[in-house]
């Protein structure tokens, strides 16, 4: 084997190399800050700022707005933030000018769309079907969701300026809850069986948020009965 040969063969080798480790990095979501330093310490301010994220191309996220002043979501690369208005009605506005105390956020070029079963309709037995259906891919990861919901609860935090806080019920202080009734709507989410408490609650292993598709209501989604054949589930393409 000659040197131009060899030089070649390396070539083509780091390459693949090159190649294999983008596919694995390919969809990867990046955690910024716990859930448990907010609520548990009381570390409120942002420990992101949405603007510096250098790529925000088919960009997805989710988190609270630092002070938990409001909630935010990023999909297909908008960005939005909803805050409380009153007890019955919310600001939705587009914009990446938000720091958040923890956030979540992935690039995902290509997804792998199915129906969700009609069996699946809590958040619960999503939680139970994602587990089962993704046992073999990259966790954790972000995935959506594209239909109406018969019922749904959603919140949006809204802590009083100058709180403190050092236990969850002081970090819901100020929280509305808005009722949905028969709304077509997107959701994100993250899913992992290791991130309790540190980006999921202590109970699940989910967390998501839901907008309706006219972008006026956004928050955490709290409590959902999906209308049955018309649920869309988007999963990240291996």
């Amino acid at each position: 084997m000659n040197l131009k040969t060899t030089l070649i063969g390396l070539a083509i080798l780091t390459l693949t190399n090159c190649t294999s480790k983008a596919q694995q990095t390919t969809h990867t979501v990046k955690i910024v800050g716990e859930m448990r330093n907010v609520m548990w310490k009381g570390q409120l301010y942002g420990s992101i700022n949405l603007d510096t994220i250098a790529n925000k191309t088919n960009l997805y996220g989710l988190g609270p707005v630092e002070y938990l002043a409001g909630e935010i979501l990023i999909i297909d690369g908008k960005s939005y933030k909803s805050t409380v208005t009153s007890d019955t009605t919310m600001e939705v506005e587009e914009t990446y000018d938000i720091k958040a105390p923890f956030f979540a956020y992935a690039n995902i070029s290509r997804w792998t769309a199915k129906p969700l079963p009609d069996s699946i309709q809590t958040i619960q037995q999503l939680e139970t079907y994602l587990d089962k259906v993704t046992k073999n891919s990259p966790r954790p990861f972000m995935f959506k969701l594209a239909g109406i919901v018969e019922y749904a609860i959603i919140h949006v935090v809204n802590l009083p300026k100058g709180s403190k806080v050092s236990s969850p019920e002081e970090a819901h202080k100020g929280q509305r809850k808005y009722e949905l009734h028969n709304e077509q709507v997107d959701i994100v989410g993250f899913f992992s069986l290791e991130h309790k408490t540190i980006f999921t609650h202590h109970d699940t292993y989910l967390h998501m948020h839901l907008m309706t598709t006219d972008k006026q209501k956004m928050g955490h989604l709290d409590e959902v009965l999906f209308k049955k054949g018309t649920i869309k589930l988007y999963l990240p393409a291996e």
